[in-house]
């Protein structure tokens, strides 16, 4: 049906029409048994452009983007399991060793700032090669800190290099896959990110046993650098210039004189001016030479570098995000779930490896596998069967998708997380035998990845044309949480006891959880509040080629 563009108002983001149920959609749509499906974002007709790429092509892509994810998020996480043992040997308390972690995870996030901007501007391939080159140095220069004060400024510079784990990496995703496939794949993320965190203690402490625990941190160096040549001779930037912005009326800032159509859900979809007036698809002027292999691994592609510098505004907006309550909610919930993994990780060393359970450091590495175990159960909980669910939810609703149908997935949580810290402080605090203590590993870090990919999948599903920019928010809240609870974990457990403050962790965490049904209600709502402050950003980028 047609519609008249200049009366109507901005639609709101987050609502697709994702399932063409009558067929009568005139845009593309998914192959292979789900041709009811509307591919979004809609992909131009550049072979190029890494919407279109080859499923091996995309496959390979993402694979780096995995190797990445676990080599740096090994390095950040192998000393968990030997915390105790570097504390006897070195002059740094444990107090000032869960400090410096706390400082490593803020750093992680306000890092964002710096290297997204980058990232998008000039490229994500140098973004990632840099990053994990100087997490390899940081890793050799670790054992060498002898001091409070060098052992924080150690860590600094590892959350600070190492950021682009936190907020690149979903946009990767996001770079080669349409919106009904980046469940799974940002489930694959949430897999490598957690698993990477409780798969280094696994090994470190065995290694500590054998080769004393500075090795530990050599041989993460070891693995970035096996990471850093995987990502150089593999690894192809994603950035591609996108001028074909989905959700944004023309009276709202889009230059009125350009085509548009508007879905039966009532998405408007603005074409550029060098986009084909029947399929609104973006015609390239490179007339599809494909590019060589020495082409896809340059350092820096042409088309980066001769784009408009957009860097100041990328850098502010994530700030000015904050004021968009659904980003300001996923970003506590994404917060608000990690906290349980940085308590976990703060506290494994110390009960496991005190009495009456006296493991070895080998040993409180080997208990990490139980959260391993969590973590693929919750990445296939959220990936495979959460991209299923969310589909059947939408055919339910007309075909229409509104972000908040991932939010449901939530509710295992509601009884796991309390469930998981009683389990945890509680079964400690009363000598347990040490199988709960283990169990309840594997279930806060089901939690955990859990909250990881929907509180990013929401985000990025609300407002996907500046999802790179709204998940740095999202990462901005969230590590500052986790720096608050790494800051004062030592000091809370010593002053409640492991029994009370695990208890009153477990009713902050059933509360934390319950705000999910305030977003179902009240989120589509606060959505549409935003529209026009959405319409406004998402013009600026799309001048530039710089949405998503």
């Amino acid at each position: 049906m047609a519609h008249d563009v200049t009366t109507e108002q901005p639609s709101i983001p987050g609502t697709v029409h994702l399932v063409d149920l009558d067929g009568t959609m005139h845009t593309q749509h998914a192959q292979h048994g789900q041709r009811d499906i509307v591919l979004v974002p809609t992909p131009s007709q550049d072979p190029d452009d890494p919407l279109n790429w080859s499923p091996r092509r995309k496959a390979l892509s993402t694979a780096c983007m995995g190797v990445y994810t676990l080599m740096v998020g090994i390095a950040s996480a192998a000393i968990y399991s030997i915390l105790q043992p570097i504390a006897e040997e070195t002059d740094l308390t444990l107090n000032e060793l869960n400090n410096g972690t706390g400082y490593m995870f803020l750093f992680f996030g306000w890092g964002c700032l710096f290297w997204q901007p980058i990232a998008l501007q000039y490229g994500k391939r140098p973004v990632y090669l840099f990053s994990i080159l100087a997490t390899m140095g940081i890793q050799l220069w670790a054992p060498y800190t002898k001091s409070n004060g060098q052992w924080i400024a150690n860590k600094i510079l590892q959350g600070f290099f190492g950021a682009p784990i936190e907020s690149l990496c979903e946009i990767s995703v996001t770079d080669v896959w349409f919106q009904h496939e980046r469940g799974k794949y940002l489930g694959l993320y949430a897999l490598l990110l957690a698993g990477s965190n409780f798969l280094a203690p696994v090994f470190a402490g065995f290694i500590a046993d054998g080769q004393g625990w500075k090795w530990v941190l050599y041989w993460c160096a070891i693995f970035c650098g096996i990471g850093f040549l995987f990502l150089f001779f593999f690894m192809e930037e994603t950035n591609y210039s996108r001028h074909l912005v989905t959700g944004i009326a023309p009276d709202v800032g889009v230059q009125p004189e350009l085509p548009s159509t508007t879905t039966k859900a009532g998405e408007k979809i603005v074409r550029s001016k060098d986009c084909d007036s029947e399929t609104g698809l973006h015609i390239p002027l490179d007339q599809f030479k494909p590019k060589t292999y020495l082409d896809k691994v340059k350092l820096w592609q042409k088309s980066d570098m001769q784009k408009d510098n957009h860097i100041v505004g990328m850098t502010t907006r994530p700030l000015i995000f904050l004021s968009f309550p659904v980003i300001l909610y996923a970003g506590f919930s994404y917060g608000s779930n990690l906290i349980w993994f940085n308590v976990l990780n703060g506290t494994a060393s110390s009960i496991l490896g005190s009495p009456p359970y006296n493991f070895s450091a080998s040993m409180v590495g080997l208990s990490y596998i139980s959260p391993l175990i969590g973590v693929v159960i919750g990445s296939f909980y959220t990936g495979v069967i959460g991209d299923k669910i969310v589909l059947a939810m939408a055919r339910r609703n007309g075909g229409i998708l509104e972000s908040e149908h991932r939010l449901w997935l939530f509710l295992p949580s509601l009884l796991l997380i309390p469930g998981g810290l009683i389990l945890w402080g509680v079964g400690a605090a009363q000598h347990v035998m040490w199988f709960g203590c283990v169990f309840a590993m594997g279930v806060i870090a089901l939690t955990n990845t859990i909250g990881i990919q929907l509180s990013i999948s929401y985000a990025v599903d609300s407002y996907k044309d500046l999802g790179g920019e709204a998940i740095v928010t999202v990462i901005l809240v969230r590590n500052t949480m986790s720096f608050a609870i790494g800051y004062g974990i030592t000091p809370w457990i010593n002053g409640m006891g492991l029994q009370n403050a695990f208890i009153l962790a477990a009713f902050a965490g059933l509360a934390q959880c319950l705000t999910f049904f305030a977003m179902v209600k009240f989120g589509k709502q606060l959505r549409a509040k935003s529209a026009g402050k959405y319409a406004k950003y998402v013009q600026k980028m799309a001048e530039s080629g710089l949405v998503h």
